[in-house]
């Protein structure tokens, strides 16, 4: 009897060891980081300022795979659907709180076919328009005026800058302007210079570079004063009203990730956003460094779904 314990307590030992060796195997090969857009997008940015550090910490390469389109459920849908165990994604606010709503044959479900693993910034979005329009309180009441005569650009339907857009049209009695989607901001910068739309709503590493140039106006942010951007004065204070919105970029991977891929992402990402360097190179890039537990982000997911699904009713947003 003694010896079987005996056996038994060994087998046991054995099987934990063999947990453990199997938990800190992962990763056994390099991971894939899909992002729904374009390079020199906002959440390209952050994703390749997250992407050498973690390489550096799992000792595989992380290679950032730029999947642009459908406002970034391209991307989401890929990460949800994957197998492999290496596969994972930075997604914005729109890929899980919005895109369900907007679109009924969605390939993936954001409550059901993921694995939430951190937020990794947010930042208040900048109201930037054309040189040829007015700035202050000026462009509000241009805005009354206007109708339907200036455009507006966003990443896509049902993104932050959309919905924000129409949010802000609810505020501004008169202001019609119409929708045009691009694959990601740098587009929509180039189409506002270009002058085939008048404004936008872009975050600060967006708009920051282009006002201090001279190419564009910052009109105004969707939340209250922020370190990001401390020159630019909240849209409230311009008369807006009950108007609060932030953008912001997670991480997350298929609902099949295995325990020992999140156990270990989730235990290097906390010390990576806890880091000097990272923190840093992120706010310099117009973003407010965060990280959070994947509890954190899914309660932060469900606060701003039912935010996006007002909008959404209220304004009759539908995909054409």
């Amino acid at each position: 009897m003694i010896q079987r314990r005996k056996a038994l307590l060994l087998s046991a030992f054995a099987l934990a060891a063999a947990g453990v060796a199997h938990a800190q195997a992962w990763p056994t090969k390099p991971v894939r980081l899909v992002v729904g857009f374009p390079g020199g997008s906002t959440p390209d940015i952050a994703a390749r300022v997250i992407a050498e550090p973690l390489a550096k910490a799992l000792g595989q390469p992380v290679v950032v795979d730029n999947r642009a389109g459908a406002s970034g459920n391209i991307a989401a849908d890929i990460v949800a659907k994957s197998t492999d165990d290496h596969t994972l994604g930075i997604v914005i606010n729109g890929n899980l709180t919005s895109s369900k709503m907007l679109y009924p044959k969605l390939p993936y479900d954001p409550a059901k076919d993921f694995s939430y693993l951190s937020l990794i910034a947010t930042a208040p979005l900048v109201l930037v328009a054309t040189n040829d329009l007015p700035e202050g309180k000026a462009f509000l009441d241009a805005a009354k005026a206007s109708g339907n005569k200036w455009n507006y650009g966003s990443v896509g339907v049902g993104s932050v800058g959309h919905l924000g857009m129409e949010l802000l049209k609810s505020r501004i009695p008169g202001f019609q302007a119409e929708h045009v989607p691009y694959q990601g901001n740098p587009q929509v910068v180039t189409g506002m210079l270009g002058g085939q739309v008048q404004m936008a709503l872009v975050p600060p590493g967006i708009a920051l570079p282009q006002a201090q140039s001279g190419k564009l106006k910052a009109v105004g942010l969707t939340s209250g004063r922020s370190t990001l951007a401390p020159q630019i004065a909240p849209l409230a204070d311009l008369g807006v009203r009950d108007f609060n919105l932030e953008v912001w970029t997670a991480l997350l991977g298929p609902a099949n990730l295995s325990q020992a891929a999140k156990t270990r992402i989730g235990d290097e990402l906390a010390r990576i956003m806890r880091t000097p360097e990272v923190r840093q190179s992120l706010f310099d890039k117009g973003w407010q460094p965060v990280g959070t537990s994947p509890e954190g982000m899914r309660l932060r997911v469900q606060e701003e779904a039912a935010i996006m699904t007002k909008i959404i009713q209220t304004r009759g947003i539908k995909i054409q």
